[in-house]
């Protein structure tokens, strides 16, 4: 029987490279503090966000634009539907990393639906008969596991990232079915589609960051950090706890407290902190630790 050999980045690279991300983010894989946000590398990151807005305003979102004039929304749609098939491949592998058996199974299902009855990803049928889309990655499962983040990182061309998604996005090659393409030239043109497609699809977020940010830098880096934390913990991450404000800091009485505070809305009992829920809230199984956030 003939081994199969990825036609994407050799196998010996790719395992190189993560290897080389899992050693870095060994090295720097504490997470920031409660209300934080780790950016020791700001002034670099600057400097390639500069790179990747100029380039996108240059080439990316005028190609972008022109795709979604040009090309009828039905076809892309097709598009969108056939790499998010593709991608359901690597949210059933992490689904599993994460003992996630449930959710396992709901995505096996998606993508053997979708892959026969819906022409190879390019209908998604599997939506409207109650399997519904999951976001799994290999970052959100080393998050699974304890990992921290590491420092925030703008990647060149790719955006927003950190430690320890940079990781994560190199070990989902192994498993993103695109890589696999043999033809050199179908695979590096798959390539390109997906990148102006996922382009095209934020078109309008860009137009509301332009109008809405002062700092586009600073908005699109807190966006980014709070989004993964949330998909780390599935949508339900613990409160944070602000340490600028002292331990005994309290709120005035109300107005309708009396002298010694016995008001029904002041004194008494403090209510019981909200604990939150870890990782894999609403799925099958625990998380064997508190995941990073």
């Amino acid at each position: 029987m003939p081994v199969r050999v990825p036609a994407g980045p050799s196998s010996s690279l790719r395992a190189g490279l993560v290897l080389l991300g899992l050693s870095l983010l060994a090295g720097c894989a504490t997470s920031a503090g409660p209300g934080e946000r780790s950016d020791p590398l700001e002034p670099f990151n600057r400097q390639v966000y500069a790179f990747n807005s100029d380039f996108d305003t240059k080439i990316g979102r005028p190609v972008a634009e022109s795709y979604e004039r040009r090309v009828p929304h039905p076809v892309r749609r097709s598009v969108s539907n056939f790499f998010s098939n593709l991608d359901d491949v690597v949210v059933l592998v992490n689904d599993l990393l994460q003992f996630k058996g449930g959710q396992a199974v709901n995505d096996t299902l998606r993508f053997s639906v979708n892959t026969v009855f819906g022409l190879f990803g390019l209908l998604d049928v599997a939506t409207p008969a109650g399997l519904p889309k999951h976001n799994e990655d290999f970052g959100q499962t080393l998050g699974y596991w304890g990992v921290g983040t590491g420092p925030y990182i703008v990647l060149p061309f790719l955006g927003p990232s950190d430690a320890r998604d940079a990781t994560g996005l190199l070990a989902d090659t192994y498993v993103n079915p695109l890589w696999d393409v043999k033809s050199a030239d179908a695979k590096w043109s798959l390539v390109a589609l997906r990148a102006v497609d996922t382009r095209a699809s934020l078109l309008k977020a860009s137009r509301v960051l332009e109008q809405a940010a002062l700092d586009p830098y600073v908005f699109v880096r807190d966006a980014y950090l709070q989004r993964r934390r949330s998909l780390v913990y599935d949508g339900n991450p613990p409160r944070e706890k602000f340490e600028d404000f002292d331990d005994d800091f309290e709120l005035p009485p109300d107005k309708g407290a009396g002298p010694s505070g016995s008001g029904p809305e002041s004194g008494g009992s403090p209510p019981k902190s909200d604990s939150g829920s870890g990782a894999g809230s609403g799925s099958d199984a625990g998380s064997p630790t508190t995941p990073a956030q």
